[in-house]
């Protein structure tokens, strides 16, 4: 039997008129501490995203998608955020905020291979 392993993720949402609340899940990061794992699988569904507000600079959604990979992956695009420990780049990425790019609320798990578990919630909550 494989051992588990505790993680953290969180679902990533576009909110293209954050005044009308309506949201599209676009990509999930999870964060396993135990065995220094930070992934982000994500991408940019223009039709469904279009739909929702048909006037969205996807352009630079694409920009902000990327950033936020730069910084999850801790590349030195992702500027100071992207500098911090695994830990803190976690929390920074899944903070609340209010603007078209959010996440849901942190949710905890158990895996035996966090990248597999990764691309399953990918997957179940964004496909």
């Amino acid at each position: 039997m494989q051992e588990t392993n505790l993680f953290e993720y969180a679902v990533i949402r576009v909110v293209p008129r954050v005044d009308r609340e309506e949201f599209l899940n676009v990509g999930v990061i999870l964060y396993c501490p135990s065995l220094k794992f930070l992934g982000l699988r994500c991408s940019r569904q223009s039709d469904r995203l279009l739909t929702l507000d048909p006037k969205l600079d996807l352009e630079e959604l694409s920009h902000h998608l990327h950033a936020l990979g730069a910084i999850t992956y801790g590349e030195e695009t992702g500027g100071p955020i992207g500098g911090l420990d695994m830990a803190s780049r976690f929390r920074w990425l899944t903070a609340t905020r209010s603007t078209i790019l959010q996440t849901s609320k942190v949710h905890p798990g158990l895996c035996a291979d966090p990248a597999a578990t990764l691309e399953e919630l990918y997957k179940k909550l964004v496909l």
